[in-house]
């Protein structure tokens, strides 16, 4: 462990093992069978679970707890905190590494905490489980520069007795860990985009890609685990659809990488705690090759949507 580790270290410490804990909630709701739904919106395309609520309730009480005076923003609206929920552990393997010279000092006042307990929630409810991911993104005066990813389901379908689920954590600077980077999509142009919110500006845009196959799953988290394994080229979404919990964990980890993750103007989106919760702007995301992507945005998409 290195001695008195700096704020940044030991929040995305503390977050690996909250996310564990949070993944496990979401796994017994699961397992309980009433998976308690509510729909957020009129039309019934937002629904929130038994597992967004008590998973969220989890994160946000957990981190407030431990860390006094950062601000923690999460998707869904606290009603009760329970004592039973707080995960007080820390990541060993975080604590090891030595944090970067210009995140040394940060101070709690300067730090955001973007929280998105169930990324996934439709997806969760229809049985797509491996979908499903834990976001916790730690900004620092508005900038993406630590988070964690968990997936709680993966690995599910592989039999009875296989450990089930997976944490990646990175920070700005240190790199990118738990998952594996390798050229799994053969060489070809693999992009992938919104299973369930698509529009003719979203495929209009992938077209212009010209890509040898799509990829639409759910999940912000998910999408950008894909661009993390080598699965997928690029994350595309012309729209102003998902917000600063869906994109601010995994575009620390994408950077941390060496990847990136921008609107359609190439702007990086920023993660002050007043900032607007919505990604007007859509997202142009990739492991490598980034300004090929953001060139291929057709003039008239960018013209539709505002610069982060």
């Amino acid at each position: 462990m290195a001695s008195n580790p700096a704020l940044v270290v030991r929040l995305v410490s503390a977050s690996v093992m909250i996310a564990n804990r949070a993944g496990s909630i979401i796994r017994e709701i699961m397992k309980a069978g009433d998976l308690g739904v509510v729909h957020k919106d009129k039309a019934k395309t937002d629904p929130q679970t038994e597992a967004d609520r008590k998973a969220q309730r989890c994160i946000v009480a957990s981190l407030s707890k431990r860390f006094p005076g950062v601000a923690v923003i999460g998707e869904e609206e606290l009603t009760q905190d329970e004592e039973s929920l707080l995960e007080m552990g820390d990541s060993e393997e975080v604590l090891k590494v030595e944090c970067p010279a210009d995140l040394k000092d940060v101070q709690p006042s300067e730090v955001c905490i973007w929280v998105d307990p169930v990324d996934g929630t439709t997806e969760y409810t229809q049985g797509f489980l491996d979908h499903v991911t834990v976001l916790i993104g730690v900004a620092v005066n508005g900038k993406a520069v630590g988070g964690v990813i968990h997936q709680p389901y993966y690995n599910y379908q592989a039999g009875p007795g296989a450990p089930m689920g997976r944490t990646m954590w990175g920070i700005v600077g240190v790199g990118c860990f738990g998952c594996d980077h390798r050229d799994r999509a053969g060489g070809k142009r693999v992009i992938t985009t919104t299973r369930s919110h698509g529009t003719e500006a979203v495929q209009e845009t992938i077209d212009a890609m010209q890509p040898d196959e799509v990829l639409r799953v759910g999940g912000a988290g998910h999408k950008v685990l894909l661009l993390l394994e080598g699965r997928a080229s690029a994350y595309i979404f012309a729209s102003p659809g998902c917000k600063k919990w869906d994109t601010c964990a995994p575009q620390a980890l994408l950077n941390a990488m060496g990847g990136k993750l921008t609107d359609v103007h190439g702007n990086l989106y920023e993660y002050h705690k007043e900032v607007k919760h919505r990604n007007m702007g859509g997202v142009i995301a990739a492991y490598r090759n980034h300004d090929f992507y953001l060139s291929r945005v057709p003039q008239s998409i960018k013209d539709q949507l505002p610069a982060a």
